[in-house]
């Protein structure tokens, strides 16, 4: 009996030599976790300057400034950056490789940055109506440290800018990511665009859009879109808040949102959006264009109606009020396809999607001229808004 439990003992042991461990690991507590990525045209910050006078210098070319904001070790959740004067840093290097930029960084901090934790890449405008936005992305993609779920964002003005806040506890790469959550709330924001949808609408040369996110007197906002052309990858413009919503609606990307429209006296009444349902058909001309014939279905109510005299119980008042929000929608619907068919003669609302699903055959033959025949086509819309509640209080 004593044998068989010194066995057992001597088993144990040896098993516990046996364990895999992380002996070729990094300990977290000797790393710089960047949170957030912003890219902008190179310009050598102030400290750069001042490093490069003394010397603190390398051989390469200002093309681009790369900003990553790094987040404390205990600066990790909501709770724990509560009562810090600061819970993130950013520094900035300027060059002409990401991947150098980023190892520079080495000479300026006791720790090595990693990229494990990253959640958000922020590209300037400016930048991407000079670069390619495959040149600027291509080291984000490669490396593996870099998850494929990284959001990517377009800013008005200095990317760097929008990784600053003027709420003290908060981590403007969290708030970023975190302000994606109101969806539900609001259809002007958009689905991400990720990494791994980067990658694969840079090699289908498609066009897409990127969230815009503007900043003023450290305040972050949501405001609309840029446009990536995808026959040169560059930044060609910018649609506005209600052109993404519209493009949410067309996709059938959201059921949420709020059409506001003027009644004849001028006072506002707002339309809330309780679900909102399109269907898209193609069929070709004679000539070969394109139709696409567009059926927009919503239903919701009056959450708000600044008329004194009008009564939202009565079933006139509503009939009334679902042609203002049906010329309000179409309105914005129309908007939209002037800037896609007409300004900047892109589609980014996926019409191609619809080609390719209903006439395959078809799609092989406009996939490589895509832009230029969407351009061409005629959108028809049809377009029923339908009142099914005006509230909890009326005449």
């Amino acid at each position: 009996m004593r044998s068989l439990k010194a066995a057992s003992i001597l088993f144990m042991a040896l098993s516990l030599l046996t364990l895999p461990g992380c002996w070729s690991s990094n300990e977290i507590e000797d790393l710089a976790i960047y949170s957030g990525v912003a890219i902008d045209e190179g310009d050598l910050s102030e400290v750069e300057r001042g490093l490069e006078e003394k010397g603190g210098s390398y051989s390469k070319q200002n093309k681009i400034t790369a900003t990553v904001q790094i987040v404390p070790l205990k600066a990790g959740t909501k709770d724990e950056v509560k009562g810090k004067t600061s819970p993130y840093t950013n520094i900035s290097g300027a060059g002409d490789s990401l991947l150098e930029i980023f190892r520079q960084f080495s000479l300026r901090l006791n720790k090595p940055i990693i990229g494990h934790h990253l959640k958000i890449i922020v590209i300037s405008s400016q930048l991407l109506k000079e670069r390619n936005i495959k040149q600027v992305a291509d080291f984000m993609l490669r490396d593996n440290d870099i998850r494929p779920n990284v959001k990517i964002f377009v800013s008005q003005g200095e990317a760097m800018q929008i990784l600053t806040t003027k709420l003290p506890d908060e981590v403007p790469s969290f708030f970023i990511n975190d302000i994606v959550k109101n969806q539900f709330r609001s259809s002007k924001i958009m689905d991400p665009v990720q990494m791994t949808n980067l990658d694969a609408l840079m090699y289908s040369k498609q066009s897409f859009i990127l969230q815009t996110i503007v900043q003023a007197k450290r305040q972050l906002a949501f405001s609309g879109a840029g446009i990536i052309k995808g026959e040169t990858g560059k930044w060609i413009g910018h649609l506005t808040e209600e052109d993404v919503e519209c493009i949410n609606w067309l996709t059938n990307a959201s059921s949420s949102g709020i059409i506001k429209a003027n009644n004849e006296e001028g006072d506002s009444i707002a339309y809330e959006v309780k679900g909102m349902k399109t269907r898209i058909r193609v069929h070709t001309e004679q000539d070969g264009r394109l139709i696409f014939q567009v059926r927009v279905e919503s239903k919701g109510r009056i959450s708000e109606d600044w008329s004194v005299e009008g009564n939202p119980s009565l079933s006139s008042y509503q009939k009334e009020a679902e042609k203002l929000f049906e010329q309000k929608l179409s309105m914005m619907m129309d908007h939209l396809l002037a800037s896609m068919q007409d300004r900047y003669k892109v589609d980014v609302a996926k019409f191609c999607e619809i080609v390719r699903i209903q006439k395959p055959q078809l799609w092989k033959k406009v996939k490589s001229n895509w832009d230029e025949t969407f351009s061409e086509s005629t959108v028809n819309l049809d377009i029923h808004v339908n009142v099914t509640d005006y509230g909890s209080t009326t005449k």
